[in-house]
């Protein structure tokens, strides 16, 4: 470790892409000093989980309030459809085939006899070598800030503090609290007062970190372990949601509960910037990362939740203020988690690794009214994820996936299953075009073949010697490769 960070500043190199850009955006505000950067990571947080994306149920207004001040991206992808994965993009830069983590534990889940596959092993841990966000924005002048989940390593193993941030406030190798209450039994978090609720918490440790003394610009990553499961919520609070009206889709008051308090987690944030005098030179980000937990919402727009290739798995909601914005801009192009690596190292005119090339684009030309002419995003997800309802086995079996235009293919490496929507014309993934339209499924599965060549990904392909052939897939079920090529040739 001591040796990455004595060589980190040797092997950086200044990136000057979109320097101009990022200056026209601010060039009516003289600043003293490189801009302070809070990123606030929700997790499980559904794409429609909130009044400004379009829910009647959960009340959210703090963060309409923010949306209406912010760039509002309606397609904005997770890397992957579950936590570690994700969280390991956002802070390498990097596609999970470079980091081995491509799933939460391992990527063998479910029954062995349901296993068609042996899936791609699987890390836990984020490597040591790997140059993180933290790191290039600490060797550009910045102080680092981790407070909250963090999944990819713990104390002087991968742990926030062995990362490039400064400080760590309840960041292990936990993926779910161990209470949502204190005590919390987190070794990296003091206990509270008794039943003191984990959200408000963290919440509150952010605004002492925001109130300390800065002399050099900070990057604060706020990672709540909220919404994800275990529901729960301090009764008052749920209280006010149980004669509430829902629907089919959003109906919890536990979870509405929730998403209240981190909702108040970021107005608290906020009036912590405005009462310190940062505002006009603090940008905020607000994410989350992943798809909804199944059990508890469902985006009504969307095919699936959490754990699954379909957009109600990988669409999440995505909010970017820039300092002194007070009108908000919806922006349309399909973005990643991926981007954000670059995207907040332009923002702080800083360096990126010259020998750790990163797999996002800075999103600052959208912020100008600009193109980041990207042809596709890709995604990689080569292990099993059980089902969280009883009458279906898995969430996913290893996929990989590309989204290009207003298409998205997803292949299926048990028996090859290819199935290809129009995601503008069908956003709920009802009908599987591969038949119907063979010469773009030949297209996207080909640019997809050549990106898991290219980027190193692992296919799966040997059988696994466990699997009970009662739970073969009918042959009539589902399109291959194969059903492409006769349906061209006819």
């Amino acid at each position: 470790m001591i040796m990455k960070k004595q060589t980190l500043g040797i092997i950086l190199m200044c990136t000057m892409v979109l320097t101009s850009a990022c200056s026209s955006i601010s060039k009516n505000k003289k600043v003293t000093k490189a801009p302070n950067i809070i990123f606030i990571l929700l997790d499980d947080w559904g794409w429609q989980d909130a009044a400004f994306m379009g829910s009647k149920y959960y009340l959210t207004p703090h963060m309409d309030e923010l949306a209406k001040q912010s760039y509002t991206f309606t397609q904005a992808y997770s890397s992957s459809p579950n936590c570690a994965p994700t969280r390991a993009a956002l802070n390498s830069g990097l596609r999970p085939q470079k980091t081995g983590i491509y799933t939460v534990k391992s990527s063998a889940r479910g029954k062995a006899e349901q296993r068609r596959i042996i899936p791609t092993a699987n890390q836990t841990v984020l490597k040591d070598e790997v140059i993180t966000l933290a790191e290039s924005l600490k060797s550009n002048g910045y102080q680092t800030a981790f407070i909250g989940k963090w999944h990819l390593g713990e104390g002087e193993h991968g742990g926030p503090l062995t990362q490039g941030f400064d400080i760590n406030i309840a960041g292990n190798q936990t993926g779910t609290p161990k209470s949502y209450f204190s005590p919390f039994k987190n070794p990296e978090l003091v206990d509270g007062p008794n039943g003191e609720y984990l959200p408000d918490r963290l919440s509150q440790e952010a605004v002492k970190f925001i109130e300390s003394n800065h002399s050099k610009p900070f990057f604060l990553m706020l990672s709540h372990y909220a919404v994800h499961s275990p529901i729960k919520a301090p009764k008052a609070t749920v209280s006010k949601h149980l004669d509430r009206q829902g629907d089919e889709y959003h109906n919890n008051p536990t979870y509405a509960a929730m998403l209240e308090h981190t909702d108040n987690s970021v107005q608290r944030v906020l009036d912590a910037l405005k009462t310190q005098g940062l505002e006009d030179n603090t940008w905020v980000i607000l994410t989350s990362d992943n798809g909804g937990y199944d059990k508890a919402t469902q985006a009504p727009e969307l095919r699936g939740s959490k754990g699954m290739l379909y957009e109600g798995g990988l669409r999440v909601p995505l909010l970017i203020k820039m300092p002194n914005q007070s009108t908000q801009t919806i922006i349309n192009e399909p973005v990643s988690t991926l981007d954000f690596y670059p995207t907040l190292l332009n923002i702080a005119n800083g360096s990126a690794p010259l020998q750790q090339p990163l797999d996002g684009k800075t999103l600052l030309p959208l912020l100008n009214n600009q193109s980041i002419n990207r042809e596709a995003l890709y995604f990689h997800f080569p292990a099993y994820l059980q089902s969280t309802k009883q009458k279906q086995i898995w969430r996913t079996t290893p996929a990989s996936m590309i989204r290009m235009g207003d298409y998205k293919l997803i292949e299926f490496f048990e028996y090859g299953q290819l199935e290809l929507y129009n995601i503008k014309k069908d956003l709920k993934e009802t009908k599987n075009l591969a038949l119907l339209e063979p010469k773009r499924t030949a297209k996207l599965y080909l640019k997809l073949k050549q990106w898991q060549q290219t980027s190193k990904a692992p296919i799966p392909t040997q059988l696994n010697p466990k699997f009970d052939e009662k739970y073969l897939l009918p042959r009539q079920s589902y399109v291959t490769w194969q059903d492409i090529q006769t349906k061209l040739t006819k």
